[in-house]
């Protein structure tokens, strides 16, 4: 049941909400639940939240003339410059606090491909999660 609370805790760790999951990860680490499993759930659920950024953002440009609409079209389009000029890779840093979560709502709406985006973005949450990981397997 912890492993499905950290999986939740990341998920929405990921989306626009303002909370971490780091925590959460720290004191299941030192109740000694396995590591392995702690990783992979924490990457799984805050990849699972960035894909929902990622979504959300992808339809988002259907509303793009609505009144209410978050990003005018200079913002869209200097990300856009952005996302060309440092490409794709930029994604390995969607774990980052503030910058991340954005970026991972830009993508979707630049139509970064899924594949690439889920590979990317995971890979760099893994990696931050393996920093809180990596000693408790010593």
């Amino acid at each position: 049941m912890e492993y499905v609370f950290l999986w939740l805790h990341s998920f929405a760790a990921a989306t626009l909400l303002p909370i971490g999951s780091e925590p959460t990860l720290l004191v299941l680490l030192e109740k000694e639940y396995n590591p392995l499993l702690l990783l992979l759930f924490a990457t799984g659920g805050n990849t699972a939240g960035a894909v929902i950024n990622w979504v959300i953002g992808r339809y988002l440009l259907r509303f793009k003339g609505a009144s209410w609409f978050p990003i005018n079209n200079e913002s869209l389009i200097k990300a856009q410059r952005q996302f060309s000029r440092r490409g794709v890779w930029v994604l390995l840093l969607a774990w980052l606090p503030v910058l991340g979560d954005p970026l991972t709502l830009v993508a979707g709406i630049l139509r970064v491909n899924l594949v690439a985006f889920v590979i990317l973005v995971g890979f760099g949450k893994c990696m931050r999660y393996m920093v809180f990981v990596f000693p408790y397997w010593l």
